[in-house]
This record gives structure tokens, C-alpha cells and sequence, in this order.
């Protein structure tokens, strides 16, 4: 009998908790295949999901491999550093280089972290207790649209809810072409959307202004916040060696086997923090509303910022880049152009908008650790 209650073990610790888990897996593995958001990303965290919530499963606790990957490169930080080096390999500053101006969007979309941080941090008026000051930063972070950053300073800050914060981070990014055109347009004239930009003002950059870039921002950005060092230093570390022109094999690698492994992992190791009785709470309900808020709010700072600078500029700014200030990349400079590109066939402002976009790359990373720096 004892044998049996060993093999029926499964069967008998299933709750109805563990029945909606599996389902929640299951939906975030049906989005990434069939609508395809953010697949790379969401399978993984599904998938982790499911092999987390089946009733005694060896693949969580003490010598499960799931519990393994998580204290190797989660709790130490691991995974989201080497992803940073991946996607600075991915990234090119050159359209930042060549209209700076972008750089204040990637500033200005920040405002939804604090934002949707005061939201969180208020919601103790109406529940006392809810969340704490960290735990309302870390929330935040969401707002980012930079995955690595919020699980970074959600490990740090709020590890009890780092499931619902790497799901409603990835998830939203994935609903960017749903979130950002109704923001946009509701805030934009046909006439402003039209607006045409020349793609690079017949600036060229230098290949030592671009090996110079990376190594001055981490050492400026280092010196002004200390603790991002690790988050600005890696992304900046992987943008050289894919600028630096000698390290092409390891450019190569860190764009592709790097970047794809540890997507797979940290995908499975986060999908195994949602267990049922952590995210099957209100608080989660209230995370993954305070993260659409928080997109929301991203998108509409952008685009009143970009209107605001207009007032002062000759040559006028399509509104619509500045929607490009998160960290979506490149989705959100993607859906700009098609935005554009909707009013007028002929208008292209994509490289604009991937400029802004990269912005809010190094953006994301800088607000992120002025967080840490003032609530470490």
C-alpha cells in the first residue's frame, strides 16, 4: 500500500489550484505557438509552468533540475546579465548616433515605471499591506518593456512574485502591436502621424565613435549609478564586441547560441515560479493590471514628450517614435512604421524609431538601477 501511495501520489495532492495552473501553461504555450507572441519566451515559461504545478513533481525542490537553474542563474543574477550581452550584440546605436534627440525618448517612456510603482505602492491605501516599497519598485520595473531588467530587480526586490512579473513583462511586450497604435492614434493628429523624417540627416558614423560609444556609456553611466553597472556594463559589452570588427565568431555566438540558450533556460526556470499557491492570488491579478497600466502610460509619455519637443524644433518629429522609448525592441519601431506607413504608403521612419527604441534600452537599464541605488 505504501508503494501504491507513492505511485498515486499525483492523484492524490491534485487541487483545483494545480487544474488552473496547468491551464494558465497551457494558454501561455497556445499564444506562442499559434499567435505567435513572444514564442521564444512564453513556451518555455508555459511549459515551466506545467512541470512546476504537477502534484509532487521531481522537477522542483531540493534536487529538482528546475530548482537547480533557478538558484544557478537566477537567484545570482546569471541569466538576465548574459541575455544583456546577447542583445547588445543584436543592437545597433547607429540611428542613436545619428539623431541623439531620440536618446530623451528612451528617457521619457520611463515615466510609466514610476508610474505604475506609485500605483503599486498606493494600492496599500485601499488593501494596508499589499506590497511593500520594494515590492511596489520591482512591480514597476514592468513597465520597462525589459524583461531582463524586471526579473533582475524582481529578484531582488520581489521574489515571491517573480512569476507574475516575468509573465505580465513578456506578455505585454507580446501584446505591443495591440497596446501601442489605439494609445498612439488617440493622441496624434492624421496630420502629425504624417509627419516625414529624413532617415539619417546624411550623417555617417565613424567605426570609432562606435567602439567608443559603449565603453563611454558604461563608464559614465557606472560613475552616475554604480550598482548598473553589471545590467549597462554586460548590454554595452556585447554592443562591442559586435562593433569592435575583430570578434566577429563571438558576435556571431552571442547573438545566436548565447542569446537562444539562455532565452530556453531563463523560459523554463521562470515558468517554474508560478507555482499555484504564490500566483493564484488577487495580488497577481493586481500586478498583471498595474503592468497594461504601466505600457500604457510608457506609450503616452513618449508620444507627449515627442509633441512637446516639436514646439521647439524646425525640423518637426513624427510623435510616433517617441512611442518607441520602451525596450520592445524592435517591435515597437516595427509597429511605428506600420503605423506611419498606414497614413502615408510613402513615409518611412523606421530607422528614427529604432533609434528611440535602443534608447529605451539603455533607458530601462539607467531607471532600473536608480532604483536599486535608492532602495538598496
Amino acid at each position: 500500500m505504501e508503494t501504491l501511495d507513492k505511485l498515486l501520489q499525483g492523484i492524490y495532492g491534485f487541487t483545483w489550484q494545480n487544474a488552473v495552473m496547468l491551464l494558465i501553461g497551457c494558454i501561455l504555450i497556445y499564444l506562442a505557438i499559434k499567435k505567435e507572441y513572444e514564442p521564444l519566451l512564453l513556451l518555455p515559461i508555459g511549459f515551466g509552468a506545467i512541470l512546476t504545478n504537477i502534484p509532487g513533481s521531481a522537477a522542483v525542490g531540493e534536487h529538482g533540475f528546475l530548482t537547480v537553474l533557478y538558484n544557478a542563474g537566477i537567484v545570482n543574477e546569471l541569466f538576465p546579465i548574459l541575455i544583456f550581452i546577447a542583445v547588445g550584440a543584436m543592437i545597433d546605436f547607429s540611428p542613436l548616433l545619428k539623431q541623439p534627440v531620440t536618446l530623451f525618448f528612451g528617457a521619457a517612456a520611463q515615466s510609466g515605471i514610476f508610474a505604475a510603482m506609485l500605483l503599486a505602492a498606493g494600492a496599500n491605501l485601499v488593501w494596508p499591506g499589499v506590497f511593500s516599497l520594494r515590492e511596489a519598485a520591482a512591480i514597476g520595473i514592468i513597465g520597462a518593456a525589459d524583461g531582463p531588467t524586471s526579473i533582475y530587480v524582481g529578484n531582488l526586490f520581489a521574489p515571491k512574485y517573480m512569476g507574475a512579473i516575468t509573465v505580465a513583462a513578456y506578455s505585454y511586450m507580446a501584446l505591443v502591436p495591440i497596446i501601442q497604435p489605439p494609445v498612439i492614434k488617440a493622441l496624434t493628429t492624421k496630420k502629425e502621424r504624417q509627419i516625414r523624417m529624413d532617415v539619417d540627416y546624411g550623417i555617417e558614423v565613424s567605426k570609432t565613435v562606435k567602439i567608443l560609444f559603449p565603453i563611454v556609456v558604461t563608464i559614465v553611466a557606472g560613475i552616475i549609478a554604480p550598482i548598473s553597472v553589471p545590467l549597462i556594463g554586460s548590454l554595452m559589452f556585447g554592443n562591442l564586441i559586435r562593433e569592435c570588427g575583430v570578434l566577429d565568431r563571438l558576435s556571431q555566438t552571442a547573438q545566436n547560441e548565447l542569446g537562444n540558450l539562455v532565452t530556453l533556460l531563463l523560459g523554463i526556470t521562470i515558468g517554474s515560479t508560478m507555482v499555484a499557491e504564490r500566483f493564484l492570488t488577487w495580488n497577481t491579478l493586481l500586478i498583471l493590471s498595474i503592468g497594461l497600466l504601466a505600457f500604457v502610460f510608457d506609450t503616452a509619455f513618449g508620444v507627449l514628450f515627442a509633441k512637446f519637443i516639436n514646439l521647439f524644433l524646425k525640423h518637426k518629429i513624427n510623435p510616433i517614435i517617441g512611442a518607441c522609448g520602451i525596450s520592445a525592441f524592435p517591435m515597437s519601431a516595427r509597429i511605428a512604421q506600420k503605423i506611419a506607413q498606414k497614413e502615408d504608403p510613402t513615409n518611412f521612419i523606421l530607422m528614427p524609431a529604432v533609434g528611440a527604441n535602443v534608447a529605451g534600452q539603455i533607458g530601462s537599464i539607467i531607471a532600473g538601477a536608480i532604483i536599486l541605488a535608492l532602495l538598496s
